[in-house]
């Protein structure tokens, strides 16, 4: 595992913070580990403020089932490929709108967010 060179970041949903499963998280990411009852607290059910969510992975499926595979080795193949496509300026403005959801969460103590702000 490449746990010394990347973090792992969860939502803090009560399903994913069982002790043992918070205890083998921290063993293996460390202060790398961002999560309910991790070093870095994140809060539950936030999928407003995770990229992987409010953008990944809308972004992959609308475009893995755009030619509607048949097989299961299509579908992977699809899912490599869309991957593999996602450049590095879709992910700087995927950055910049995390950036904005954050600023406006900490600047409004953590109110809602505006419909505004889920556009990119």
């Amino acid at each position: 595992m490449m746990s010394g060179s990347c973090g792992f970041q969860q939502d803090g949903a009560t399903c994913h913070t069982a002790r043992a499963t918070i205890d083998l998280l921290k063993d293996t990411f460390g202060d790398r580990l961002i999560s309910r009852f991790g070093p870095v607290n994140w809060p539950p059910r936030s999928c407003d403020l995770t990229p992987l969510d409010y953008f990944l992975w809308g972004y992959v499926k609308s475009l893995v089932y755009a030619d509607k595979p048949q097989t299961l080795d299509h579908l992977e193949d699809n899912i490599r490929h869309v991957i593999a496509d996602i450049r590095p300026q879709m992910l700087e403005k995927v950055i910049e709108n995390w950036t904005s959801r954050l600023d406006y969460i900490r600047a409004s103590r953590g109110s809602h967010m505006p419909e505004i702000i889920f556009k990119m």
